[in-house]
């Protein structure tokens, strides 16, 4: 009786781990329960190439959005590329983009950047969770850079060394953002500002962007669950 409890606790131990701890005994790009897997790990299914900001694309047509699109997605396989079950971006061309629009969710995702590496996750197409390298400023990635009345700096540096793979989690829920860096918690409940017009709150869904700053980086594990 003693061995199967001990089994048993094993396994709950696991369970209640966080995702990063038991992420190299899961498969590349497999989702765990409750999430959905963003990228397949061998192409760039489900995603789309940056048109503009979400006020310039909400004055366009249809005709217009469609044909700026197509442009889009051509100029956006010319510099993003899957090798190895990792999206690579070649540091040229621009942000890359989910499909699909997202309102509340959680988010996780692996990334990884060289030296003087600067990038960022979109949140509702919408600037930023902030990936750089530490070095150039003494502050840490996580941070909502692009805030102005709230809080735009993390709480902590959790950085993995330049060249290593760093975990975000990320949850937004109405204007409000939390995220951990590595199991650390670096934003708490945040108000996520509208970049795009200071005057309004952000925007109530959008896309979900891999930011592009002229930088070679790479991303995997991209999992998204959406809150109702």
């Amino acid at each position: 009786m003693s061995r199967y409890v001990s089994l048993g606790a094993l396994g709950a131990l696991v369970l209640s781990l966080p995702l990063s701890a038991v992420a190299d005994e899961r498969p590349l790009n497999t989702a765990p329960d409750g999430f959905t897997a963003l990228f397949n790990g061998q192409d760039l299914t489900g995603w789309k190439g940056l048109v503009g900001d979400p006020k310039k694309r909400a004055a366009m047509s249809a005709e217009e959005l469609a044909k700026a699109q197509d442009k889009a997605d051509e100029q956006m396989r010319a510099h993003w590329s899957v090798e190895d079950g990792v999206l690579v971006f070649d540091g040229k061309g621009q942000s890359l983009c989910t499909a699909k629009d997202y309102a509340d969710f959680e988010l996780y995702v692996d990334w990884k950047i060289k030296e003087k590496g600067d990038s960022g996750i979109y949140l509702r197409g919408s600037p930023q969770v902030q990936i750089w390298d530490p070095n150039l400023r003494n502050i840490g990635s996580g941070g909502l850079f692009n805030n102005k009345n709230n809080p735009s700096n993390p709480l902590v540096m959790a950085d993995n060394p330049v060249g290593q793979w760093n975990t975000f989690y990320i949850k937004m829920v109405g204007e409000r953002v939390t995220v951990k860096l590595n199991d650390k918690l670096v934003v708490d409940d945040v108000v996520l500002e509208n970049y795009w017009e200071r005057d309004k709150p952000i925007y109530p869904s959008g896309q979900i962007e891999l930011q592009n700053h002229g930088n070679t980086l790479y991303f995997r594990n991209i999992y998204v669950r959406e809150l109702k």
